[in-house]
């Protein structure tokens, strides 16, 4: 498999080959149902997701010296996409799911909400819509305990009940737990309790040090290390019936702070566009009436071979099928950088984000391409 070398024909991540495989297959191996899996995941009893928040795989087999134990799965496993864009509000989307984001609506950091004239920011749900109406497909986790597996998601205790837990992830209990080694140990409680389980467990240190710090510091690739060894550990632990996948929901790259562009100070780009939505790596604009052909003229003159410009008509190549009822979401132009820079909006966005080096949402293959790795169960 490979990244699309130019925009885009067809896009694979939707095509049994990214993130929207991983819990179907889980589900698969466990028995659940009419649910289809299309990646190899060994029958198995009992089942422990480990979602690594911006473990990229690109970055992952880069920094490998870091990850012993997650090295010596690479040759078993797979290298997937995480969809478009690259980032964790869509991946969660698509994860929870299965389902491509045209299909579930998540479409991005900061989206539009049709009727109402703005955007809202999926990740933190702030005065955003009821989420149970704003992604209305139903999840894996709730189709895993309909069929009678014990479905416990592990996370940070302000993930429970969160707008974008109750969109994307809903089903099942949720156990808070703050270090990792505490989300292991909770995750081998829940592994034991029941004879037939899903455990979810995420990770999000990953990704805060690499927006901070870049993917390619020594402090991610410590973070790194602390990582591998709590995995290690909970492979040597789980109940002898249980497999193990490793995944991710993004990679990301490194943007210096000044290969930036401000709306805020460029007249001409910020030109027509009513809202720029996405993030600084993907963006979405969504243009004054009228004005969507001079925009995405503008752009695509502007940006040349920067990035990649396409007017909303082409959305089905980026968002997999869209859904009848998620068509009003979608943008009038998206316009996603090919390769360091970024296109940030001082006008909206707090100084802290953006300020942050590290960066993700688009089509490189160090922030689309996500790792698939598996411990099988010992019986």
């Amino acid at each position: 498999m490979t990244v699309p070398a130019d925009l885009l024909s067809p896009f694979p991540a939707y095509d049994g080959g990214g993130l929207a495989d991983v819990l179907p297959s889980v589900c698969d191996a466990l028995g659940v149902p009419d649910v289809v899996g299309r990646l190899p995941v060994p029958e198995c009893r009992r089942a422990v997701v480990v979602l690594v928040d911006g473990l990229g795989d690109a970055l992952l087999r880069r920094r490998s010296g870091h990850a012993p134990f997650l090295r010596s799965l690479l040759p078993g496993g797979r290298t997937l996409l995480s969809g478009f864009p690259s980032t964790t509000a869509t991946s969660m989307g698509t994860f929870g799911t299965g389902l491509p984001p045209g299909a579930h609506g998540m479409l991005g950091y900061t989206v539009f909400v049709p009727g109402a004239d703005k955007l809202f920011n999926e990740l933190s749900w702030e005065d955003g819509p009821d989420p149970y109406l704003w992604q209305p497909r139903p999840t894996l986790f709730l189709e895993a305990e309909r069929a009678g597996v014990a479905v416990t998601r592990v996370g940070p205790g302000y993930f429970d009940g969160s707008g974008l837990t109750n969109a994307a992830l809903r089903g099942g209990g949720f156990v808070a737990a703050s270090s990792l080694a505490d989300r292991v140990d909770a995750s081998l409680a829940a592994l034991r309790q029941d004879p037939r389980a899903l455990v979810y467990l995420y990770w999000g240190d990953v990704d805060k040090i690499g927006h901070v710090r870049g993917p390619e510091s020594w402090q991610w690739g410590a973070e790194l290390e602390s990582v591998d060894g709590e995995l290690r550990r909970l492979a040597a632990l789980v109940p002898d019936d249980t497999a193990i996948v490793v995944t991710a929901d993004h990679g990301m790259v490194t943007s210096p702070l000044d290969k930036r562009i401000d709306l805020a100070t460029d007249a001409e780009l910020a030109a027509g566009v009513r809202h720029a939505g996405g993030e600084p790596r993907a963006l979405q604009l969504f243009c004054e009436p009228g004005a969507t052909d001079d925009v995405l003229a503008t752009w695509t003159a502007r940006l040349e071979d920067r990035a990649w410009v396409v007017p909303g008509s082409r959305a089905e190549e980026l968002f997999g099928t869209v859904e009848d009822d998620m068509r009003d979401r979608l943008p009038d132009v998206v316009a996603v950088m090919r390769g360091d820079e970024a296109i940030v909006d001082s006008r909206t966005q707090r100084q802290e984000v953006r300020s942050l080096l590290g960066l993700h949402g688009s089509l490189t293959a160090d922030e689309l391409t996500i790792p698939f790795l598996v411990v099988p169960p010992r019986r």
